[in-house]
């Protein structure tokens, strides 16, 4: 995000007035979510003043070693307790009706992970997820984290939001770290397919945007606008 992040996280960049994670969390609760637990990292305590009075549930830790996904979400794991629960990056906007849906498939106990996807001509930016079967049989059999533009035999790609399973905690655990030298949540997503355990795909009906680069702020204010 070149200078933008310099006096603020990457999520409270603002767009259409408002920091960006703003923009999630009204989408959260507009999809009948009222709790969520945020880790932050760099400049913690700016997300933490903004969202005072904010009317959700809000729990924070501060992740102080940046050493992967998996690592941050470990972080939740007290609070997630026995419960599932859904999971998305601070840099992602997704529609209402998508956190929706996935949240109502929380309670289904033979799903182990949904992972949110979208149809791409080929997902080489992000990860690149497998699946056989039709919904709702469906079942997540690999994963391919950036591939090679060109090789993918599939064309979902991950769109960054997943509900788990309070048992995912355990596969976190044990993430080994990866070629980056960070312990990954996609590793330990690889690992419950491993596994057998069912994973399925909700493909994302509405707008979505990865807020990864400046020149994806003013599309993402588009779909705000939209």
């Amino acid at each position: 995000m070149e200078g933008l992040t310099e006096d603020r996280p990457k999520p409270m960049i603002p767009l259409a007035g408002k920091p960006m994670l703003e923009h999630i969390l009204d989408r959260l609760r507009a999809a009948g979510f009222d709790a969520v637990f945020i880790v932050t990292g760099y400049k913690a305590e700016m997300i933490e003043s903004h969202f005072e009075g904010y009317p959700m549930s809000i729990t924070y830790a501060r992740q102080t070693t940046i050493d992967g996904t998996a690592r941050a979400t470990m972080l939740a794991r007290e609070w997630v307790g026995e419960d599932a629960f859904l999971l998305t990056y601070g840099d992602i906007l997704a529609e209402p009706g998508d956190y929706e849906a996935m949240g109502a498939r929380l309670d289904d106990a033979s799903i182990a992970s949904e992972l949110a996807v979208r149809w791409v001509d080929d997902p080489w930016q992000g990860a690149a997820v497998y699946v056989e079967g039709g919904f709702p049989n469906e079942r997540v059999t690999r994963i391919v984290e950036k591939p090679v533009p060109g090789t993918s035999a599939t064309r979902w790609n991950s769109a960054g939001v997943y509900t788990f399973r309070h048992t995912i905690f355990d596969e976190m655990a044990r993430v080994p770290k990866s070629a980056r030298g960070e312990y990954e949540l996609t590793s330990a997503v690889e690992q419950l397919i491993d596994s057998g355990a069912r994973l399925t795909i909700h493909a994302c009906e509405g707008a979505w945007r990865d807020v990864g680069r400046p020149g994806d702020i003013s599309v993402a204010e588009g779909m705000l606008d939209g």
